[in-house]
């Protein structure tokens, strides 16, 4: 989605210090390199439908759940999978209708988000995940806030990047889907096809990038040749449309953080038009510990400012999440 919208317009071995002259060289000053990291790309039936996840680092030791946005998949967590699987035991899925999961047609499946939470709820149990720290980024935030409302035990931690929680961070970007939450009127749905054509979806991996180089162009590539697939944007006009619902959990996601004040690290691009940064702050509100961070990017900061976000879930995971 995006703002020209609300205006009517979102080595794999252990190596020591190499030539031969140094290899009688004191192992304290050779130089160590951790062994690559192996990811494993999985399909699990689930529910009938084939669910794709991404998977890496040892299953024993602590769980770290990506959940992804709109309109992208696991694939916007490529990068961040090696750097935290060394430590820990990854898991990415991609929901009914995004990345390589099953995307059966909106007349014969349900697209709404407790029909997403209830598939990516029985991927996690049939794989034997029942407690994680949860990064939650766009359409990850309700998905992943729904699971923490079922099963609250299995919430060690949240990591929150541009991932909605208040009305605060509801603004003019939305007028547009608000009016067909109002009349859902095939003219109201129609305006909003225009949020899955090629401008928008470049648009919202570049709107409130100081500097655009640092974006792989692949990223929108590949979210728009599965936006393009027939039918698929009659998913993404039914999610719209159901994203009413998320809102009204807003006061029970709040009372989640209020009464179990899970570890939360918030780190959201300030100039995303999306989820404007009044909504990182209003978290402060709900739980005061919560560590914020805005970071100059906007709604995919992790594609253009890996390298500050990166150490800042490393440090906090190290804090929050002791590794085996």
């Amino acid at each position: 989605m995006m703002n020209a919208l609300a205006a009517g317009t979102l080595a794999a071995a252990l190596a020591f210090g190499t030539p031969a002259a140094h290899a009688a060289e004191p192992a304290s000053r050779a130089t160590v390199q951790a062994p690559e990291t192996v990811l494993h790309y999985r399909t699990a039936k689930v529910q009938g439908l084939d669910i794709f996840y991404r998977e890496a680092g040892p299953k024993d030791a602590p769980t770290v759940l990506l959940l992804h946005g709109f309109p992208s998949s696991s694939f916007q967590y490529r990068n961040l999978i090696p750097a935290l699987a060394t430590r820990y035991h990854v898991i990415a899925p991609d929901y009914p209708g995004f990345g390589q999961s099953s995307a059966p047609d909106h007349t014969q499946f349900a697209y709404t988000f407790a029909h997403l939470t209830d598939v990516t709820e029985a991927l996690l149990d049939q794989i034997g995940v029942t407690r994680y720290t949860m990064y939650i980024q766009d359409y990850g935030a309700p998905i992943g806030l729904r699971l923490a409302l079922r099963h609250p035990d299995r919430v060690a931690g949240l990591i929150v990047q541009n991932g909605n929680a208040y009305l605060d961070g509801i603004q003019d970007f939305w007028k547009p889907v608000q009016a067909l939450w109002a009349d859902p009127s095939p003219a109201n749905r129609n305006a909003l096809r225009k949020v899955v054509t090629p401008e928008i979806t470049k648009w919202q991996y570049l709107n409130g990038v100081s500097d655009p180089s640092r974006v792989d162009p692949d990223t929108w590539g590949h979210d728009q040749a599965l936006l393009d697939r027939p039918g698929n944007d009659e998913i993404q006009l039914d999610l719209f449309y159901d994203y009413r619902t998320n809102l009204a959990l807003y006061p029970q996601f709040q009372a989640f953080f209020r009464t179990r004040k899970p570890p939360m690290l918030i780190v959201w691009g300030a100039k995303d038009e999306c989820f404007v940064v009044a909504g990182a702050k209003a978290y402060l509100r709900d739980n005061p510990q919560a560590e914020l961070h805005l970071i100059d990017s906007g709604h995919f900061a992790l594609e253009d400012k890996a390298d500050e976000i990166v150490p800042l879930i490393q440090d906090f995971l190290g804090r929050t999440l002791p590794a085996r």
